[in-house]
């Protein structure tokens, strides 16, 4: 009997942290897949590349100011979306700003911090992510942001999907398709700020696309791709988990490494039908 005790007391212990590790990866699966599709048909990927690096000035500027970081990130990103998106087509193309933006923002937040004393903070954990750091009211953050970009999602998804198929026919159903890039790009923002602890800066626009990415050639409708997207960052984002506490590999690459596995899968399948 004395020696079930330490075996039960460790299953304990990993069942309390895994709970909440699996319900985060979850929620943002839920949150980041959906958008994902939106952000592989308009091909925006550089975008949440260039928030995501941004986020490093959100982070400096919590610890300046002593506030949460991340409504620090939250404001950084939704910054750096209603500024590209108020300057796109104003002698810039969307690229050049991102680029200009992004750089200058991980530049200046890592200077920032440089200078910040007496503050302990791992970068690394920002920069690749660190699930086992989640807490509650991480976690709370993470599904009420999952919740509600579902939410906007359904609520606007033919608005969307029409100013993302044909402008000309947007304009025709009385759909403005600036209005609703707007409304997609600070949706994008707010998934960064929600999902960057648990894949960190480096590696949430793979969470993004690679899903939606594997998903497609499945999909005969956008419908289905946002379910299969979903389903397929699920399945990722559980086995990511148990396979890097299994494997005792960093948490958001491992997941991301699942998620790049499935997109190879997918094409080889696909290729394998074109061709037989």
């Amino acid at each position: 009997m004395a020696a079930l005790i330490p075996t039960m007391k460790a299953k304990t212990m990993f069942s309390t942290f895994l709970i909440p590790a699996l319900l985060t990866g979850l929620g943002v699966a839920i949150a980041t897949a959906p958008i994902g599709c939106f952000v592989v048909w308009r091909r925006m990927a550089y975008f949440g590349d260039a928030t995501a690096h941004a986020a490093i000035l959100g982070i400096a500027i919590s610890l300046v100011l002593s506030t949460n970081i991340f409504i620090g990130i939250l404001c950084v990103t939704l910054i750096m979306a209603l500024v590209v998106s108020s300057l796109t087509g104003r002698g810039y193309t969307m690229d050049t700003l991102l680029g200009v933006m992004a750089h200058s923002a991980l530049a200046v937040g890592l200077v920032a911090i440089s200078f910040i004393k007496g503050v302990d903070i791992d970068l690394h954990d920002y920069l690749f992510g660190d699930i086992s750091a989640v807490t509650g009211k991480d976690l709370i953050i993470i599904w009420v942001g999952a919740i509600s970009m579902l939410a906007l999602v359904t609520w606007r998804w033919s608005a969307l999907l029409t100013a993302t198929l044909n402008e000309d026919l947007a304009h025709a159903c009385g759909i403005n398709p600036k209005r609703e890039q707007l409304i997609l790009t600070l949706a994008l923002a707010v998934i960064i700020a929600v999902a960057i602890k648990i894949t960190g800066i480096l590696l949430i626009t793979a969470l993004l696309i690679i899903p939606a990415a594997t998903a497609r050639p499945f999909s005969r409708t956008p419908e289905t791709m946002a379910v299969i997207a979903t389903c397929i960052g699920a399945f990722s984002a559980i086995t990511g988990l148990l396979t890097s506490k299994l494997w005792d590999t960093p948490t958001g690459p491992t997941i991301v490494c699942v998620a790049a596995l499935l997109f190879v899968v997918s094409n080889v399948v696909r290729l394998t039908r074109q061709t037989g």
